[in-house]
């Protein structure tokens, strides 16, 4: 038995050592692409892979008619919204979900920051960032009736809202807005990497077992004489 265990345990440890050096490849690459000045989103077809966390500048005009509210915190805890917005682009027309910040819950309604509708056409400077849907299937889903949404399903949004989006969103840059609401500068990068740790554990365990391995031969070759 202790043979196949060990091997297995082996290969697990190899593996999350695989996995530790392209973590760390992955994190390197997405703080270079914030790292890079902001350019112009190409009016065609973009590669997300390519552009995801890629400052970009746009120019166009908000849909605050149709804006939507995405379950959040703070870095404080406190609760609170990310307004994701339609943004529909001057020179093609596209449009793009745009994250133009965190409001706490009493300017959730936009009739409580007025100000911060801005009207017209403006430019914008944000970053490319995938959407993405819910973890696990006991979570709840979002709920449309309400317009509360608790992850960012970005096809079910523009579905919702009834428009042909782009499939990423742009998160806004902390710009100030008039009436301080909302607050944008939202754009967060927290990927853990403890695949070391575990590299390490399932190497610690064949070792563990090899040695008792070796121990209980031992014991049993001194019973024998």
């Amino acid at each position: 038995m202790t043979i196949p265990i060990v091997i297995v345990l082996l290969t697990l440890s190899i593996w999350q050592l695989n996995r530790y050096a392209w973590k760390v490849e992955l994190i390197d690459h997405l703080s270079a692409q914030l790292a890079l000045d902001p350019v112009d989103l190409p009016t065609g077809d973009v590669v997300l892979s390519e552009w995801e966390h890629r400052k970009v500048r746009l120019r166009g005009e908000f849909l605050h008619e149709k804006e939507i509210h995405l379950f959040s915190h703070a870095d404080k805890g406190r609760k609170g919204f990310q307004i994701i917005t339609p943004f529909k682009r001057a020179e093609t027309g596209q449009i793009y979900l745009v994250n133009r910040g965190w409001v706490n819950e009493g300017f959730k309604d936009p009739e409580n920051r007025t100000e911060g509708l801005i009207s017209g056409v403006v430019n914008v400077t944000g970053v490319v960032r995938k959407p993405w849907t819910k973890s696990y299937d006991f979570l709840p889903d979002n709920n449309r009736a309400t317009n509360v949404w608790l992850y960012g399903d970005l096809a079910q949004m523009a579905a919702h809202q009834n428009v042909e989006a782009a499939p990423f969103f742009i998160e806004l840059d902390a710009t100030p807005v008039p009436g301080g609401w909302p607050i944008g500068g939202q754009t967060r990068i927290s990927i853990p990497n403890n695949h070391l740790e575990y590299f390490i554990t399932w190497l610690g365990l064949a070792a563990a077992m090899l040695a008792i391995y070796i121990f209980y031969g031992i014991g049993k070759a001194k019973k024998k004489d």
